[in-house]
């Protein structure tokens, strides 16, 4: 049983403390090649949702650096190391404004500007999004306090999708749909969040030295501000996918009626209309 157990220990790989903080670290900051490679991302990223293309989309997301400042707030605030938590904030809030800007001026000029389905897909978060977002931030913190690395990162890019909701809320922004861009840009922070909160909680348990802050009282109301962050940005999210669950259900039954009370001798349904949302048959 014991050798069974052994194989899920982490602490034989893991990549020395220094090592592992200096190679975040390195990918906080947005300036030169960073800045360029975001911008060029967030283009590739734009095009993929106004062509309707998920190729594209996938490939923007494998070349974005935007995972490195929210790894970096995540292991700021395990370590409680607040200039490491100031930098990667401001290089956030940064890369956050470039991304929208760039995104925007894009759809103010294209001359497409029907919503599909990739960017629909976009603009409704719930609960689901929350557990991808923290399981992608486990992963890839995992993999990056590992000294067998592999190629996990570019796998946590695609799944925990952050840009494609930028890029969704700049949509939101140059077409004037706010419901898109509050619900785009409410899934960013999700998986910002999220994905913060995975690296924190992994930071924990693998027990980095951590600096400590000036008194209890600091210690205490930090955590507390991280707890009322995280319940904060769950909360919608939970009722979006109760939502979800229920038009589901919705739409299962309104289908079982229609099988079972639709059957007419010599006589055929051509059409039908399901609205979820409304709680609709016609």
């Amino acid at each position: 049983m014991e050798k069974f157990f052994d194989r899920f220990r982490l602490l034989q790989e893991k990549e020395d403390h220094p090592i592992l903080i200096e190679n975040i670290t390195n990918g906080v900051s947005f300036r030169g090649t960073n800045l360029w490679v975001l911008i060029f991302a967030i283009f590739i990223a734009s095009l993929g949702l106004n062509v309707n293309s998920t190729a594209v989309i996938i490939g923007a997301m494998l070349i974005s650096p935007l995972m490195g400042p929210i790894m970096g707030l995540g292991l700021a605030l395990g370590i409680n190391d607040l200039v490491l938590l100031r930098k990667s904030l401001s290089n956030f809030g940064y890369a956050v404004m470039v991304s929208l800007a760039t995104s925007t001026f894009y759809f103010l000029l294209t001359p497409l500007s029907d919503a599909h389905s990739e960017l629909l897909a976009r603009t409704y978060p719930t609960i689901y999004d929350v557990l991808i977002a923290f399981f992608g931030g486990l992963a890839g913190i995992v993999a990056t306090s590992s000294k067998l690395k592999g190629n996990i990162i570019p796998g946590v890019a695609i799944a925990t999708a952050l840009m494609p909701p930028l890029c969704t809320a700049g949509y939101g922004l140059a077409t004037l749909h706010w419901n898109y861009f509050f619900g785009a840009f409410y899934l960013f922070l999700i998986n910002s969040v999220f994905i913060a909160a995975a690296t924190l909680l992994t930071v924990r348990l693998l027990k980095i030295p951590h600096k400590h802050l000036p008194d209890a009282r600091a210690e205490a109301r930090a955590k507390r501000i991280i707890i009322t962050v995280l319940i904060v940005t769950l909360a919608p999210s939970l009722y979006l996918g109760y939502d979800i669950v229920q038009q589901d259900r919705f739409t299962k039954n309104a289908n079982r009626f229609v099988d079972v009370a639709c059957v007419l001798p010599n006589d055929y349904l051509l059409n039908k209309k399901i609205d979820a949302k409304t709680n609709q048959l016609f």
